[in-house]
């Protein structure tokens, strides 16, 4: 989320003075932070500029959804990151995702919405997931939130359909948007055009293992995707 704390009032609260998971896990989930300051921090201002806060009841973002309207154990984090915290000893949550394709931060898992979900977690995960028609910025640094967002940026793509756009904004740390993106699909071809080409920037097509013909970027098929090294402000991919 936007802030973390350790909390502890009248006592001293770090990991480490509980065992070594607890430190891992504390590890973990800081580094994954850090590498989503480029989309937290763009929340963060988007909040300071229009009052819409960071942390969203499911209701302000599928206010069409009659599901949602009585959900108090889940939230948005940001228009494009559902998180359902767990409170139960053994791992166990039920959640809800409307209507559409969403795809685990973690895993690259997808599932289809409209459904509640039942699932078990260790403390190392938790259903994270993310929004179709998203083009979400991951940075590059784990051990710091405070960095250039645009250096070594790995824009990803997840679940773009027919006919829907994707739009992205990086901001430097004084809130000044400095770089934009936007990816669109019309039947097979996904174009990806970005204000400039930062340093070390990639693109990351989400659980996209083929594709026909890729100009203006080469190409690398990875686990998680199609991994994109553009060499134009447009890159357009025929799946």
């Amino acid at each position: 989320s936007t802030h973390s704390r350790l909390h502890g009032s009248k006592s001293y609260r770090v990991p480490w003075l509980f065992d070594e998971e607890s430190v891992d896990v504390c590890r973990a989930f800081t580094k994954l932070k850090a590498r989503l300051m480029p989309y937290i921090y763009r929340i963060a201002v988007n909040s300071h500029e229009t009052g819409v806060p960071s942390m969203r009841p499911m209701v302000l973002e599928f206010d069409n959804d009659p599901a949602v309207r009585y959900l108090d154990m889940q939230y948005m984090l940001g228009d494009s990151i559902l998180v359902a915290p767990i409170f139960r000893e053994d791992g166990n949550v039920d959640y809800y995702l409307p209507k559409g394709t969403w795809t685990h931060l973690l895993s690259g898992e997808t599932r289809e919405g409209g459904t509640w979900q039942n699932d078990t977690y260790d403390y190392f995960s938790l259903p994270v997931y993310v929004r179709e028609n998203t083009l979400l910025a991951m940075g590059a640094e784990e051990d710091r939130p405070d960095y250039d967002y645009t250096k070594d940026v790995q824009l990803q793509l997840y679940a773009l359909k027919d006919g829907c756009e994707a739009d992205c904004e990086i901001t430097d740390l004084k809130g000044n948007i400095v770089l934009t993106a936007k990816a669109s699909r019309t039947g097979n071809k996904i174009t990806v055009t970005v204000s400039e080409i930062t340093e070390g920037m990639t693109y990351l097509l989400v659980n996209v293992k083929e594709a026909k013909n890729i100009s203006g970027a080469k190409a690398e098929t990875t686990e998680k995707g199609i991994v994109l090294t553009p060499e134009s402000k447009e890159v357009v991919i025929e799946l």
